[in-house]
């Protein structure tokens, strides 16, 4: 058989059952720009790899690699007398004059996350026209290849980013001796200068910015500031390569590392930072990031590429493996044959692809696991991956809903661990929301607002009056944050974690009694109040955007009330603020159904400046809230499908993202299904789109657009809540199984109380399941038919709207089976 024909029919079988195993992205072509690179990353470097043929591109990260310093203090010091000034315009009804005085109760911007540089391969060919392309991804392996043939060599490239040995690991091979001549270099858009560090070592020390300014135009006009900002120097680098082989020639100098008549070479490489925390100047003595980097690649480089795989393989699928996921018994369809960008296209066309859909469902649980490790940074509006020296909305945390939607699915997907980083910038941002609290309103407790940084940033954003209301002054960005600390304990039932993390939940609840006014009814009020980035008709034609007792503030209160009061009880602590807690709630203005029969979004039941705008903030409730609820709440449920129906099904990525969860919590499978078909739309343009056009980039990164890492981690999160919901303390399985999904099996979930969950079905019915009870205590099950608990005294209930309840007490590490009937 000729050569040529041979390796196309093993591609063409290893093409088949990839597909099959619904866990690598394929391409018959390189990458032509960044949304059709692929991601790798171990939660500090992250790496976007394009798979060129004469010239490979690796754009780099690294996730502490940030602009700016530590937050100032006292920038806004008139900001208190303003407060008074906004509420008593807010009384009389003058929004406009509301809006106007709130823009003064602003201060500095967010900083930027910053890219490191880019890897660059240049390979010297006897040819450019390669046969037998092919790239991957395998995210079952955490592993980017690349292959082709020129001049019938075959050549391949392999990488992978180590989180135990903290190096980006690139084997380079041709299957013939001597034929690998190449040229690595380091690049960067930041400050920078190159280093030699020996025959076969190599890269660049530079220096971030020192502050972000938005407006920024990088030419000579405004020249970039690397020093004294917050009283710090920008943040320095180093970045290295370290070339290995075992034949050939390596020459290494200023302008990269040659390499020479080489068959296999290993390059390592890696960076650190001089961020030492978020509250210490970058450029102060206390980290060595070139002591720091030299270890990292020392240490590599005694092991060989075997060693350093099986150590990757071995970390990595620790975490990806305890979830798997199959649909319609994965079967193959015409479309899950194609390569991914062309198999996207056939499934916007309308193709059936089951196997696309879970390949879905791991990446977004591949890329949590990639962007955000024990002990690192939590992952932004982008994850780890970022390309810009002005990326879009700076690539910071913003966590008026993104940085939330980004750890939906940390706990219920058993990536529990992934979600520390978010816990660490929650305390930072808890340190100076205390002292914005203080310098801001003249408050208790601690605040944030809309943006966040590195820096633990909470001040309301604006560069003091550029920035709008609608979103610069937002509030409730501690109370959210705060729901984070008590999933992850509702989820673990870890009580000395709850102890710990207390203390920054009662301090949000603190901020929010005292922000807390009474309106003229005697009710508890938010003032000034904002649906983030939505604006309101009032009046003659007026628009507004800064009012009161909006819907998603007090919902957000609600949540944070009710989870703080119930941290208390279980700690047993704190009686007496448990009152006060308490009778506040009782007294929170109401949630209200408009004269449509939707869930007002507003104080008064005003119509909305863009009724299908991207936001639909008043649904925190429903979700990731708990007060809203078919079972429980059926009006508030029906008015909830309302509001949806009236904001329609288009959006950006991140909010069809959001409108799977809703549909899954209405229990309306097909919906929520129609909306992950959705934001699984080909998408190519990079440009801005606030309105709609959401859907996936060639790579499957959620395309806002631009891409934004949100959507696929709300994605992740509104699957499982198709498969599994147990916000209402009960697990109930299969709540909103779409009618596509006739069979399948997802195993290793996690449920509330510190339950793992399998479950099965046929025939869109429930078969089987397994209960494994991590801490013990009672489970509540709630099916749609009956089902059998074997080997175990259970009580068993109908409801009447139809549904089964069955429940039963568990002990410790105990396993628990059942069947449908």
């Amino acid at each position: 058989m000729h050569k040529s024909l041979f390796v196309s029919l093993f591609l063409l079988f290893f093409y088949s059952n990839i597909s099959a195993q619904s866990a690598v992205l394929w391409y018959k072509q390189p990458a032509k720009v960044w949304t059709e690179s692929l991601p790798l990353g171990n939660g500090r470097l992250g790496a976007m790899v394009f798979g060129g043929i004469n010239q490979e591109l690796i754009q780099l990260n690294e996730s502490s690699l940030w602009s700016g310093g530590p937050v100032k203090t006292n920038v806004n010091p008139a900001a208190p007398s303003i407060l008074p000034l906004v509420r008593e315009a807010l009384f009389k009804e003058d929004y406009k004059l509301a809006e106007q005085l709130t823009k003064k109760l602003q201060g500095v911007y967010s900083e930027s996350y910053m890219p490191l540089g880019d890897l660059v391969i240049r390979q010297q060919l006897v040819d450019t026209n390669a046969t037998n392309y092919y790239r991957d991804l395998n995210i079952a392996t955490a592993t980017a290849n690349t292959r082709f043939t020129i001049g019938g060599v075959n050549y391949s490239r392999e990488i992978f980013v180590s989180a135990p040995d903290q190096v980006i690991v690139v084997k380079i091979k041709s299957d013939k001796l001597g034929q690998l001549n190449l040229h690595i270099l380091a690049k960067s858009l930041l400050q920078n200068q190159p280093i030699v560090v020996s025959n076969n070592e190599y890269g660049i020390k530079g220096r971030a910015p020192s502050v972000n300014f938005p407006s920024y135009v990088r030419d000579k006009k405004n020249p970039i500031s690397y020093t004294d900002a917050s009283g710090c120097n920008g943040m320095r680098f180093d970045y290295r390569i370290r070339a290995i082989s075992k034949d050939g020639q390596i020459i290494t100098d200023t302008t990269g590392i040659q390499i020479n008549h080489a068959t296999e070479v290993i390059l390592l490489v890696s960076a650190a930072t001089s961020f030492n925390g978020f509250d210490k100047c970058p450029d102060s003595e206390g980290k060595d990031e070139s002591k720091l980097v030299s270890s990292y690649l020392n240490n590599a480089a005694k092991k060989s590429f075997a060693q350093l795989t099986a150590t990757h393989l071995n970390d990595f699928n620790h975490y990806f493996k305890r979830v798997s996921f199959s649909l319609n018994n994965n079967q193959q369809t015409e479309n899950s044959l194609k390569p991914t960008d062309e198999r996207l296209i056939g499934y916007t066309k309308g193709a059936d692809d089951p196997l696309l859909e879970s390949l879905y469902f791991q990446f977004g649980r591949y890329l949590l696991i990639s962007s955000s490790r024990p002990g690192g940074t939590a992952a932004n509006l982008q994850g780890i991956w970022n390309k810009e020296f002005k990326a879009p909305w700076s690539s910071n945390y913003t966590i008026n809903i993104n940085t939330e939607m980004n750890y939906w699915p940390a706990e219920m997907t058993n990536l529990s661990e992934m979600h520390a980083p978010l816990f660490d910038l929650i305390k930072s941002i808890s340190v100076t929301g205390a002292v914005t609290a203080k310098e801001f309103y003249n408050m208790k407790g601690w605040v944030a607002h809309h943006n966040s940084d590195i820096w633990g940033l909470s001040n309301p954003v604006g560069d003091f009056g550029k920035g709008d209301p609608r979103w610069a002054n937002w509030s409730m960005g501690a109370n959210w944050l705060s729901q984070d600390l008590w999933e992850h304990y509702l989820f673990s039932m870890d009580t000395a974690f709850l102890r710990k993390w207390y203390p920054v939940m009662k301090g949000a609840t603190e901020f929010t009694l005292d922000w807390l006014v009474k309106d003229s009814s005697g009710l508890w009020v938010t003032m000034p109040s904002m649906s983030p980035e939505n604006d309101f008709i009032f009046g003659e034609k007026k628009t507004g955007s800064v009012s009161v007792a909006t819907t998603m503030d007090m919902s957000i209160i609600r949540d944070l009330f009710s989870n703080t009061l119930a941290a208390a009880k279980v700690l047993g602590i704190d009686k007496n603020f448990q009152t006060l807690v308490a009778e506040r709630y009782a007294k929170l203005f109401p949630l209200q159904i408009g004269a449509k029969g939707n869930l007002q979004e507003w104080y008064k039941d005003w119509e909305d400046v863009d009724p299908h705008h991207r936001h639909v903030s008043q649904l925190f409730a429903l979700h990731p809230g708990k007060q809203i609820s078919p079972i429980t709440t059926p009006a508030l449920a029906a008015a909830a499908k309302k509001t949806l129906e009236l904001r329609g099904d288009e959006g950006t990525g991140w909010s069809l993202a959001w409108k799977i969860n809703f549909w899954s919590r209405l229990l309306d499978g097909d919906h929520a299904y129609s909306l992950l078909r959705n934001i699984l739309r080909y998408v190519s343009t990079s440009g801005t789109n606030y309105s709609k056009g959401g859907g996936s980039y060639a790579n499957l990164f959620d395309a806002h657009p631009p891409f934004q890492i949100d959507g696929n981690f709300g994605a992740v999160s509104g699957i499982t809540e198709m498969l599994l919901q147990s916000h209402l303390n009960e697990i109930h399985l299969l709540p909103a199984l779409p009618s596509a999904w006739k069979s399948g099996d997802i195993n290793g979930l996690r449920a509330r109380g510190a339950f793992e969950v399998d479950i099965q079905w046929k025939e869109n019915k429930l078969s089987t399941a397994r209960i494994f009870s991590l801490k013990g205590g009672l489970c509540k099950l709630r099916t749609k038919n009956p089902i059998t608990v074997i080997g175990i005294k259970t009580t068993s209930t109908k409801t009447t709207d139809g549904y089964y309840l069955a429940q039963f007490n568990t002990v410790k590490n105990q396993t628990i089976l059942l069947k449908g009937n």
